[in-house]
């Protein structure tokens, strides 16, 4: 039985930092998935020590995530790292945006890391780690990244609660929650220097420490793993101030 790991979102960014991090640990092959194949190829080939699988889909569609249940089912394979890395967000006044952009989000940050949690969880066992990419956005909501922030907040409830079930079954989940990082992620959101004052002056995260850090707290068998002390301090500050409050410095 091979011992692999998985990383979704694997063909930019932090998805890359993962994957070039994961390979410092006791692994038969990774599995990277994103829809750009050659980028993803092009990845595999500069970055990669161990054998690696370029598995080129769109995990928002229930055929794609399907036909990846059924390759576990074939090959049963042993993970022991599944990293929820896919997702992206979009800044603009909820009453102005797109609502496929929005509904996009939603299927992408929410149904899909969902949906590929309960195929995968069959195939891990004692001493495998669920790594789910959240963001600072899951501690106050964003006015002007509405649905982003609400969807990473689903993320965090369903960390917690999954990590509960698993606890017995020594199964780790870990919600990694970065600020902002110089990464595509920026673009996709339409974040470009000037359009929001609070991008423009918050520090940034650095995405090989982020990774780094992340896999780090997930073997430490912790829940939540926020880089950086600004972040830190930030989510001890959202528990004991009202969000009411907070949401007029977090605004985007």
């Amino acid at each position: 039985m091979s011992r692999i790991a998985i990383i979704t979102g694997a063909s930019s960014g932090l998805g890359v930092e993962f994957y070039k991090e994961i390979q410092k640990e006791a692994l038969d092959e990774i599995w990277i998935i994103a829809r750009r194949e050659g980028r993803l190829n092009e990845i595999a080939s500069q970055y990669g020590k161990i054998k690696t699988r370029v598995i080129s889909m769109d995990i928002t569609l229930s055929e794609n995530v399907k036909s990846l249940k059924e390759l576990f089912e074939a090959e049963k394979p042993d993970i022991r790292f599944f990293v929820n890395n896919a997702g992206f967000g979009v800044v603009g006044n909820l009453d102005e945006a797109d609502y496929v952009k929005q509904g996009q989000m939603v299927d992408l940050n929410v149904k899909a890391l969902t949906e590929l949690s309960v195929i995968a969880l069959p195939f891990m066992s004692r001493g495998s780690y669920l790594i789910n990419t959240c963001s600072i956005a899951s501690f106050v909501p964003n006015a002007r990244m509405t649905v982003y922030s609400s969807t990473k907040a689903y993320v965090m409830s369903f960390t917690r609660a999954l990590r509960y079930e698993l606890r017995k079954k020594k199964i780790n989940v870990t919600a990694v929650c970065p600020g902002p990082m110089s990464t595509e992620f920026l673009n996709v959101a339409g974040i470009e220097k000037g359009v929001s004052k609070t991008f423009d002056t918050l520090p940034y995260c650095n995405p090989a420490k982020t990774a780094r850090g992340g896999i780090k707290a997930a073997k430490r068998g912790r829940c939540v793993y926020t880089p950086r002390g600004f972040y830190k301090f930030y989510r001890v500050l959202a528990k004991v101030v009202p969000a009411s409050f907070l949401m007029g410095a977090a605004k985007v």
